[in-house]
């Protein structure tokens, strides 16, 4: 007699419509069998507890992973209250109402920019954070809002500087300037882990296999600045454009970056046995597969 395989558990994922992971998290795990609620930016008020309650209890999900965020860096400046709405008000609303609900397991999307880039090697889930700019300290504040409920299932995983279909990034960038013949110049000073979203999504799936808990690093493995992705990147899609590095100083933001913020991923390897592949392997999966350049 043949024995029915479990049911794979029913997966809410927050900001899937439009959301650059939130789209990865979707595909990947509908590929892998998920039934899949994806949230559009309509479907309920983020600010309001009611509202959230109500769009989580129509679709009684087992996960929710919640990729809604506020992320332009150098707004975030000027909108600092808006930012900390999205980024620590409504995780902390989310997380309360997860508490009420303790079947729920939650993964929470953080970043890299926690940190202050002042160590010379990948950053580890106990490092000490110090944020730089408004952003960074919104997302801390929102992880640790999810911290003090003390929940039984949640996941909190901090990646970094993300590259993959679906919507406007880095590298989409700066093909599309490569194809219309510009000259580029790009920061060669701020090292980090780049990250294709697709994969990125794989891995949280795996990590939520696993029953992760906690504070986890998730980034394609190896480090590089943003120089060397945008160059690697126009090799690969074989397009001829100078690109020249500069340091920081020579192009200011309104938001200081940290200058390293590169990620360990070995706590995650560790739960799920999985090391995350190189960043130049992924790049060249994303610009053959999804762009018109490969």
């Amino acid at each position: 007699m043949d024995t029915l395989a479990p049911a794979k558990p029913k997966i809410m994922i927050l900001g899937g419509v439009s959301g650059l992971l939130g789209q990865a998290l979707v595909r990947t795990a509908a590929l892998g069998g998920y039934p899949v609620i994806a949230s559009a930016r309509n479907d309920f008020d983020p600010m309001d507890a009611d509202s959230v309650a109500a769009f989580v209890d129509a679709h009684v999900p087992d996960i929710i992973c919640n990729t809604i965020a506020y992320t332009q860096v150098d707004k975030a400046e000027d909108e600092e209250e808006e930012a900390l709405n999205v980024n620590r008000l409504f995780p902390r609303i989310l997380g309360r109402i997860v508490k009420d609900r303790p079947s729920i397991s939650l993964l929470h999307c953080s970043t890299d920019f926690v940190f202050n880039g002042r160590k010379r090697e990948p950053y580890v889930e106990t490092d000490a954070t110090a944020p730089l700019n408004v952003y960074g300290r919104s997302k801390l504040e929102g992880e640790n809002a999810l911290l003090e409920l003390q929940l039984e299932k949640l996941c909190i995983v901090r990646t970094a500087w993300l590259f993959g279909p679906g919507k406007k990034n880095f590298v989409s960038t700066i093909l599309g300037l490569c194809a219309e013949g510009k000259n580029l110049t790009v920061v060669h000073d701020q090292i980090g882990s780049p990250t294709y979203t697709m994969d990125l999504a794989a891995y949280c799936l795996h990590l939520l296999d696993a029953g992760g808990r906690g504070i986890f690093h998730i980034t394609n493995g190896g480090q590089a600045s943003w120089c060397e992705l945008a160059s690697e990147a126009t090799r690969l899609a074989q397009l001829e454009c100078p690109i020249t590095p500069i340091p920081s100083a020579e192009y200011p933001m309104k938001a200081e970056r940290p200058a390293y913020s590169a990620l360990d991923c070995s706590k995650f390897t560790a739960v799920t046995g999985i090391t995350p592949r190189p960043w130049p392997q992924a790049l060249a999966d994303y610009i053959f597969a999804n762009t018109d350049h490969g």
